[in-house]
């Protein structure tokens, strides 16, 4: 009967891994993990700390998970990461667990990961996003779901990066992307609405055009950042454009960083 567990993999006797997990040759799992049911854990894998991870996913070599937060605050307080179902998490991706009693670092479902992506400490990853090579999250970051990150960029810490956003590669993110846009360029500019991922994403054409409108109240008008949202209001009340209003009010709440600026126009901010 063939094993599941490559004899050379070192597993923590109180680790709780499910009978139908594989392991690969030299992974290290340490005695606070748990893993789920189908999960394909490949050599050389690092599982550590209070790491919690669900079902069917797919950890690649070199990965490690669960270790010590990069934070000089941390001071060995109880913490963890918590990991849903359906992940690709690629080769050498960091998962640091979270900073602060009882605070996690998360990461929903059905995200795909790709090689070099560090998730640093109290990060919130949603589900179906998609992240490329050697993207950084500082501590903190936010990512809504179906949202977008290209290769080789960094992300500062408390940022917020809404659903459907499209951040093009080597960009600097210094503050909030707000969904369905895309972003691209140091200092980073939002360019125009992320139109392939929405068209992909299934929203009616209705839809469509009423982000084409709120686009361009809020980016290629002279209008003040008040009188932009006042008239987003005035388009309707879809799910969608209820989402886009509360996300841009958040960005200005005390202690947030703001919002990343459009072309020649900046949305809410003090180059308005």
């Amino acid at each position: 009967m063939k094993t599941l567990i490559h004899p050379t993999a070192v597993i923590h006797p109180n680790a709780q891994i499910h009978a139908t997990v594989q392991i690969g040759a030299y992974a290290v799992i340490g005695g606070q993990v748990k893993v789920g049911p189908e999960t394909i854990i490949s050599p050389h894998v690092v599982l550590d700390g209070l790491t919690e991870i669900g079902a069917r996913n797919h950890i690649f070599p070199g990965a490690c998970i669960g270790m010590e937060p990069q934070d000089l605050k941390y001071a060995g307080e109880p913490s963890w990461v918590k990991i849903g179902d359906n992940n690709q998490i690629r080769e050498y991706v960091t998962i640091n667990r979270a900073t602060g009693a009882g605070e996690a670092t998360v990461i929903g479902d059905g995200n795909l990961l790709m090689a070099y992506v560090h998730v640093g400490h109290n990060c919130v990853i949603a589900d179906s996003t998609i992240i490329a090579n050697s993207v950084a999250l500082a501590g903190h970051v936010h990512i809504d779901s179906c949202a977008r990150l290209s290769g080789v960029l960094g992300v500062h810490q408390f940022v917020h990066i809404g659903s459907l956003a499209m951040v093009g590669g080597m960009t600097r993110i210094d503050r909030d992307v707000p969904p369905y846009m895309m972003v691209e360029g140091n200092p980073s500019r939002i360019r125009t609405l992320n139109l392939v991922g929405l068209k992909r994403s299934g929203m009616s054409s209705t839809g469509l055009q009423i982000l084409k409108k709120a686009f361009r109240f809020l980016y290629r008008s002279e209008l003040t950042f008040k009188d932009a949202l006042e008239q987003l209001e005035l388009l309707g009340d879809t799910q969608e454009l209820q989402y886009l209003r509360r996300f841009l009010l958040l960005s200005q709440m005390p202690g947030r960083r703001g919002l990343i600026p459009g072309k020649g126009k900046a949305a809410g901010s003090d180059e308005s």
